[in-house]
């Protein structure tokens, strides 16, 4: 089966769908009986990109300032070298692992991971969130199938836009194993190099926005007893997202104060040995299509805190402690808990190591192949 597969999340630094990508391309491959071609935008090539293209950050925004409609041009000139890229491999089917696919004549998956710009459209930039709202519905519609991160967002979808339930699939997100528990000793060079102490830190993983709360995170924090505070430090581990004006002005409080670190963007291969560190995960989202920051948690044998909102319960099940985003209050009561009580410690590791086995990446590949064949035969062509 030849595949084409959107991989221009590759080409910045990894955040969770440029993850979904990287991941489910592996285990495709892995499977077999997968053609696959990646597309990065400008370019197609049948390699995985192992990192970041190096600038790329800083060429989008001179893009962003320069051009008046910088969105809809890249769009277009990439339309071009999508369609030029097709008429060379000729693809039996399009996967879109990131909301809006370009045009193609054949059978498509669109993969929709949340409705966050939709349901809570004030933690999303304005330009971002008219583009999703003009542009999803048209994309959905036009997809053979769609693949979705969890049966919340299932709901969301087949509630929201009137989709026929058959033509909407839910499939878990895998952990990789590299996210796993770790001695001192293998970890000590990547907490050196952070300035970080072995079980002496709580972690917080997310870009700087609104939705991922990180706000509460630190407020919680801060009011637990300063010694805990002095000796178990909030850990940032992101990059600078959207609306992080107020957010980034807390964060030098408290990093003043000996209490906060954030430290920006953390590459792939730190961030596991970051997480198997750490004394307890903090994730108090909004609102998410999946959560995957909890699932690389949970396998790395620490113990999660995480809201009970949206995807998250599906996700945690009974492994996390799971509390109301907005009680700042029960955050801090729960990050007491898993700093103080070892046996409860011991007991959400355990019970987090147990629900982190249910997600692997070898069946969300199984299950999104079995997607691609109903699509094709939907059109007659398997």
């Amino acid at each position: 089966m030849r595949v084409a597969l959107n991989a221009w999340s590759l080409n910045s630094p990894h955040t969770g769908i440029a993850s979904y990508t990287r991941n489910l391309a592996m285990a495709l491959r892995d499977l077999g009986g997968v053609e696959l071609m990646l597309f990065y935008g400008f370019s197609w090539s049948p390699a995985l990109r192992e990192a970041p293209v190096p600038g790329m950050g800083a060429m989008k925004a001179l893009v962003k300032r320069l051009l008046p409609d910088p969105y809809g041009l890249t769009r277009a000139i990439q339309q071009v070298r999508f369609t030029q890229g097709v008429g060379d491999f000729k693809p039996e089917l399009y996967h879109e692992p990131s909301f809006l696919p370009f045009r193609f004549a054949g059978p498509m998956v669109v993969t929709v991971h949340d409705l966050s710009p939709i349901r809570y459209p004030d933690t999303h930039p304005g330009a971002r969130v008219q583009e999703l709202k003009k542009r999803l519905p048209a994309a959905i519609a036009s997809a053979s199938a769609v693949i979705v991160d969890s049966d919340f967002v299932r709901r969301e979808v087949i509630g929201h836009f009137g989709v026929d339930p058959d033509r909407v699939t839910a499939i878990h997100l895998g952990v990789s194993g590299a996210f796993r528990p770790r001695s001192a000793s293998d970890i000590a060079p990547i907490l050196q190099k952070h300035g970080l102490r072995h079980r002496g830190y709580v972690l917080a993983v997310g870009t700087l926005e609104p939705r991922k709360n990180l706000m509460q995170a630190i407020n919680a924090h801060a009011e637990l007893p300063e010694r805990i505070r002095r000796s178990t430090h909030l850990v940032i581990a992101g990059m600078k997202g959207w609306l992080a004006r107020e957010l980034e002005a807390r964060i030098r409080v408290a990093e003043e104060r000996g209490e906060v670190r954030w430290l920006g963007y953390v590459p792939p291969s730190d961030l596991p040995l970051l997480y198997a560190g750490a004394q307890l995960f903090v994730y108090p989202s909004l609102y998410e299509g999946f959560g995957l920051p909890v699932l690389e948690a949970m396998a790395s044998g620490v113990p999660v805190i995480t809201s009970n909102q949206a995807s998250l319960p599906e996700v945690a099940g009974e492994a996390a402690i799971m509390v109301d985003p907005r009680n700042r209050n029960a955050l801090r009561e729960a990050m007491l808990r898993l700093i103080e009580d070892k046996a409860e410690v011991r007991r959400r590791s355990e019970l987090g190591l147990a629900q982190a086995a249910k997600f692997t990446w070898r069946a969300c590949a199984e299950n999104t192949l079995a997607v691609y064949r109903k699509a094709l035969q939907a059109t007659g062509q398997k």
